[in-house]
C-alpha cells in the first residue's frame, strides 16, 4: 500500500497512518481471487487449444482450459471455443490445416500425455502456424499428477514466447494481503497464489496488520512487515519450510523491505535515529548501514537491476517524488518532476520503464515513466490506485484499486492496451507483489 507522505508527518503519525490504511481494507469475508478481462488487444491473435489427449490418465485439472485462460488473460489472444472445433488433434500429424483455416484460427496447439514411470507424466505439444501450414514449436514438459496446473502454465509460457517473442510469466506467483472483520475483530492474512489467482496458500495470519510483501531474488522467500510484536517489524519467511526470522526490532518505523538482486542485502526504512531514512541490511552479517541523511521522509526503496542503485520516494523537494541513490557514494538525483505526487516506484526488468503512483491534480493513478526520455503516461482511470508491481517479463503490472466499496487487484499492460481485474468473490485485497521468474 502506498503511504501518502506529507512533509510535516512525524514518525509517530506515519505509523498511525499505516494502521488506519490497513484497517480500511477490512471486510466481512475472504476468498480466492478470480480473473475478469476487461480490455484486450484490438486485434488479438486467434488461437485454438485442442484438448490434450490424456491417454486414459485421470486428472483433476483441464490442462487445455488453463492454457486458454492464460492466453486470454494476456489480452493478446482470442482462444477458440472448444465447441466450435471440428476435430481434437493430439499431434501435428493429425492436423488438417484447411479445417482450421476455415475456422479463422491463426495458430493451433495440439498435444498428448503419457506416463513415463515413477509416478511422472509427460506432455508433448506442438504449436502450429495454420496459414503457413507448419509446425513452429514442439516441446515436452513433465511432472507428477499434482503438477498438472504447473505443466499447463509452462505450456502457456512457451506458446506465448514463441508467438510474441516475450518470455511468458504464467508460471510466476503473486503475494498479497487481505483483511477480514468479524464482530469488529480484524484478521490479516498474507497469501501467495499462482499468477491467475489459483491455488491460494496462506503464508501468515495475524490479528495485527501485515504489509509490504517483497520477494527474494530466487522466489523462495518473502520479506514483509508485521505488527504482531506491537510495533512494525520486518520478517523474512521461507515459503517451503515456513521458517521465519525477525530482521528488525527497532523503535519507530521498520518498513518497506526490498531484496537486492543478488539476494545478499535488503534495503529498508527505519526511523530508529528519529527520522525515516533508508538503510542497508547485510543478511549474512546482520549489520545495518545508513544510506540517506535528510530531514525529509525517505521511503519505499526499490533496486535497479545493476544492484548498485536504488530508487526511492522522498518529499525532500516539497512533495513526494522519485529519487535515484548511488549505494556506494550516497549521491542522490531527482527523477520525477511531472505532477504533484509520484511514489511507490516499481521498475520493469528493462531497467528503463518505471511504474509508480502518480497524481497530476487530485486523483491517484498508476503511471509509467521512461527513465531515458522522461515521458510520463497514465495507465489507469480508476480512483485510489496504489501499490504497482511489474511482472518479471515487463509485459504487465498489477496494482490495488477500488471497485465499488471493495478493494481489488487489477492489472494493466505497460502500453495500457490490456486490462484485467482479480477481485475475490467477496472481500478486499491489497499490497500485491509479483514474483520473479521461478526456476
Amino acid at each position: 500500500m502506498t503511504v501518502r507522505i506529507q512533509k510535516l508527518l512525524t514518525p509517530k503519525i506515519v505509523r498511525s497512518l499505516f494502521l488506519v490504511l490497513l484497517a480500511a481494507l477490512a471486510s466481512p469475508s475472504y476468498s480466492e481471487l478470480v480473473i475478469r478481462v476487461t480490455k484486450g488487444n484490438d486485434q488479438p491473435t486467434k488461437i485454438a487449444i485442442a484438448p490434450i489427449a490424456m491417454g486414459g490418465v485421470q486428472v483433476a485439472e483441464d490442462i487445455s482450459a488453463i492454457v486458454e485462460a492464460d492466453l486470454a488473460r494476456s489480452g493478446l489472444f482470442d482462444p477458440m471455443e472448444r465447441r466450435d472445433m471440428l476435430a481434437f488433434p493430439s499431434s501435428a500429424e493429425e492436423v488438417y490445416y484447411r479445417d482450421w483455416r476455415l475456422l479463422g484460427a491463426e495458430y493451433l496447439v495440439a498435444g498428448n500425455m503419457r506416463g513415463i514411470g515413477q509416478g511422472r507424466y509427460q506432455i508433448e505439444f506442438s504449436l502450429l502456424n495454420v496459414s503457413g501450414q507448419k509446425t513452429v514449436l514442439t516441446h515436452k514438459v513433465s511432472g507428477t499428477i499434482n503438477q498438472m496446473r504447473d505443466l499447463a502454465h509452462l505450456i502457456s509460457d512457451k506458446v506465448y514466447e514463441e508467438i510474441t517473442g516475450i518470455r511468458g510469466a504464467f508460471s510466476t506467483r503473486l503475494a498479497y494481503v487481505t483483511a477480514t472483520r468479524k464482530n469488529d475483530i480484524y484478521t490479516y492474512r498474507l497469501n501467495v497464489a499462482d499468477a491467475d489467482g489459483a491455488r491460494e496458500k496462506l503464508v501468515l495470519e495475524s490479528s495485527e496488520p501485515i504489509m509490504s510483501p517483497a520477494w527474494s531474488a530466487n522466489g523462495k522467500e518473502l520479506a514483509y512487515v508485521s505488527f504482531e510484536t506491537g510495533r512494525p517489524a520486518i520478517f523474512r519467511q521461507n515459503l517451503v519450510s515456513a521458517q521465519r526470522e525477525q530482521l528488525t526490532n527497532f523503535t519507530g518505523l521498520n518498513g518497506a523491505p526490498a531484496w537486492s538482486p543478488d539476494g545478499r542485502q535488503m534495503a529498508l526504512v527505519l526511523s530508529k535515529d528519529g527520522n525515516p531514512e533508508l538503510y542497508l541490511l547485510d543478511l549474512l552479517s546482520k549489520k545495518f548501514s545508513r544510506l540517506t541523511r535528510h530531514f525529509a521522509i525517505d521511503t519505499e526503496p526499490t533496486w535497479m537491476p545493476d544492484g548498485k542503485h536504488l530508487l526511492f520516494t522522498s518529499d525532500r523537494g516539497g512533495t513526494p517524488q522519485i529519487y535515484k541513490l548511488n549505494v556506494a557514494t550516497k549521491a542522490t538525483e531527482r527523477l520525477t518532476f511531472s505532477g504533484n505526487y509520484n511514489a511507490r516506484p516499481s521498475l520493469a526488468p528493462d531497467g528503463r520503464t518505471l511504474a509508480m503512483v502518480h497524481r497530476q491534480s487530485d486523483t491517484f493513478h498508476i503511471a509509467s515513466f521512461d527513465l531515458k526520455t522522461g515521458r510520463m503516461i497514465e495507465l489507469t482511470q480508476t480512483r485510489l490506485d496504489e501499490s504497482p508491481t511489474v511482472a518479471p517479463n515487463g509485459a504487465m503490472l498489477m496494482y490495488a484499486t477500488k471497485q465499488g466499496d471493495r478493494g481489488v487487484l487489477a492489472a494493466v499492460s505497460l502500453d495500457a492496451g490490456v486490462r484485467y481485474v482479480l477481485p475475490s468473490s467477496s472481500g478486499d485485497v491489497r499490497e500485491p507483489a509479483w514474483s520473479p521468474f521461478l526456476r
